[in-house]
């Protein structure tokens, strides 16, 4: 059975499908982009949103800077909270840490909303670490926030074959799997996010969960 396990936030733990697509279009609406159908803006769930701005949009890196700034302008006292626990979320949490398993947080969001959200839903007690990015945009790529949130889980310089059997990354989309192979994790894939279709299987998730069912089952798995 893992020992320890890292969740990401957006898509794995919580659905903010609400909240972020309204923000995006409320950003994008500052340069004058419409996209009423919000369906079309959840790709932009999960990967950092200043690689999102420059990548889809063509924004300049100041442009994308303004982005940010207009997104939050709605995000902060609004949209953070347009957001949901996927059901048995905290049936899963709370059953992984009766089996003694030590929980991280490990998002791209910054780390004030990170807060927010666990404190709001109740569900900040089961995490032993909390790591994600700072307002600024420092520590933002996933394989940062992987790093910093395993040394503060104490097995950063854990052999690499140990790490690898012990310690799970669990998220929806290609960005967590790769920070799980840039540290030697096993890597864990959700279905019920917002991964594009094969996105998962193309980067190579060694174990993809359909429910959270499915995901109990397997972290709780005996080797």
């Amino acid at each position: 059975m893992f020992q320890y396990c890292l969740f990401d936030l957006d898509g794995t733990l919580t659905d903010p499908r609400e909240g972020i697509t309204k923000c995006v279009q409320y950003a994008l609406r500052h340069f004058g982009i419409e996209e009423p159908d919000l369906t079309k803006l959840e790709y932009l769930i999960g990967p950092p949103l200043k690689d999102s701005f420059v990548r889809y949009y063509g924004f300049s890196q100041e442009q994308s800077r303004e982005a940010i700034r207009k997104y939050r302008e709605r995000f902060a006292p609004v949209g953070v909270l347009e957001n949901k626990v996927f059901p048995g979320i905290p049936e899963l949490l709370s059953h992984l840490k009766e089996k003694k398993m030590k929980l991280a947080v490990a998002s791209s969001k910054p780390m004030v909303f990170i807060y927010q959200i666990l404190q709001h839903f109740d569900i900040e007690k089961y995490f032993d670490v909390i790591v994600g990015s700072e307002l600024d945009g420092t520590r933002d790529a996933k394989e940062e926030v992987v790093e910093e949130a395993l040394r503060q889980l104490g097995v950063l310089d854990m052999e690499a074959r140990e790490r690898h059997r012990l310690c799970a990354m669990v998220g929806d989309r290609k960005f967590d799997i790769q920070g799980a192979k840039a540290h030697g994790l096993t890597g864990v894939g959700v279905r019920f996010g917002f991964a594009l279709p094969g996105e998962l299987e193309e980067e190579g998730a060694e174990y993809i969960a359909k429910t959270v069912e499915e995901l109990q089952d397997f972290l709780c798995r005996c080797p």
